[in-house]
């Protein structure tokens, strides 16, 4: 996969396929994991539902965090800004995929009007500590995908300067389905004071709701088409596990039939996926295939590969778009969850 920075494929490794410094400024902001921010956010502030007081939140590694009222500072990781500003909150600072090369916002920005966003890193291994820093942030938040709580697109190298300027909230994305990792958002998001009630929220997780049961219904009416979750790169392509994926552990638990790469072939990626070259992109037979919509991926519509415009699905335009680091909000999920029901009511059996 192109721009991995690591000497081996992993779960970091896959999910970063597309992006995968000295402190000189004052910091009027501080805090750690465990205590209470010195920032300075007004008392009283609120969020969309009126919300105002103290705060605190027990994130997914088991960490509390407390403030003396609601951020009004927060710098969250792209996707998870984007998710709650579904709900209504309002996030400043961001990290991660924001912005594509012709400048429009990203695939993981979600609505977010990116023009408005102060970027700390647009890329896997970019973030600016000075302009973090001077944004004085009152909370970080970040996805994480293993098991330690790693937070995503946080940096390696420069974590310990960048945890220790902010609190930070990490919602786990790893080892669970979909439905969980969304109820932890919403969880989040109501916290921060978002209206949970308002009608644009409540219809969109009920849209999520049916879309999940036709979802069943079409898998349990369609046993037999086999589905493979693939990801491009020049080099390679990347068949992808249903294990530990948010995503493709929910669609296997509503029934679908997803092709499973053997355990060894997945054992050198930490048992997420396995690499092919484009010459064996055959190996697996599949009827629908879904692939992954990130910016940095090679889009189905531009693989030249002589190999892949071979493969029975793709002849037969059974090809639909995967999010493999969805956007965590009700609104954001239904339309992956329908399109692959669309594409398994439609199918035909061409493997």
């Amino acid at each position: 996969m192109p721009d991995v920075r690591s000497t081996s494929f992993t779960r970091r490794g896959l999910l970063a396929v597309g992006g995968a410094i000295g402190l000189g400024v004052a910091l009027t902001a501080c805090g750690d994991d465990k205590g209470k921010s010195t920032g300075s956010a007004p008392q009283g502030t609120t969020g969309a539902s009126g919300k105002s007081g103290p705060w605190s939140f027990k994130d997914d590694r088991g960490t509390t965090v407390k403030l003396d009222a609601l951020p009004t500072r927060i710098a969250a990781f792209t996707g998870v800004a984007a998710a709650l500003y579904d709900y209504g909150i309002k996030v400043d600072g961001v990290f991660g995929p924001t912005t594509a090369k012709d400048g429009k916002a990203d695939v993981q920005a979600g609505d977010m009007d990116v023009s408005k966003l102060t970027v700390f890193g647009n890329k896997w291994g970019q973030f600016n500590v000075e302009k973090y820093a001077a944004f004085q942030p009152q909370v970080l938040i970040s996805t994480t995908y293993d098991s330690t709580g790693t937070l995503w697109y946080v940096p390696e190298e420069s974590k310990d300067q960048i945890t220790k300027l902010a609190p930070s909230v990490a919602v786990s994305a790893y080892d669970r389905q979909l439905p969980q990792s969304l109820q932890r958002m919403w969880a989040l998001a109501e916290s921060l004071g978002g209206d949970m009630k308002a009608a644009k929220v409540t219809a969109a997780k009920k849209r999520f709701e049916d879309a999940s049961a036709r979802l069943r219904a079409a898998a349990k009416a369609n046993p037999g088409i086999r589905v493979m979750a693939g990801s491009a790169s020049d080099a390679l392509f990347y068949v992808s596990g249903t294990n530990l994926s948010i995503d493709l552990e929910y669609f296997k638990a509503l029934g679908v039939n997803f092709v499973e790469p053997p355990e060894s072939a997945k054992k050198a990626t930490g048992g997420w996926f396995e690499s092919l070259s484009w010459e064996n992109v055959d190996k697996y037979k599949a009827d629908v295939i879904i692939m992954d919509d990130r910016t940095a991926t090679i889009q189905p519509a531009d693989i030249t590969k002589a190999t892949w415009k071979k493969l029975p699905a793709v002849k037969a335009g059974q090809v639909i778009s995967r999010s493999p680091e969805p956007i965590l909000s009700y609104d954001k999920c239904v339309a992956m969850v329908e399109n692959l029901a669309k594409a398994i009511e439609s199918a035909k059996k061409v493997a």
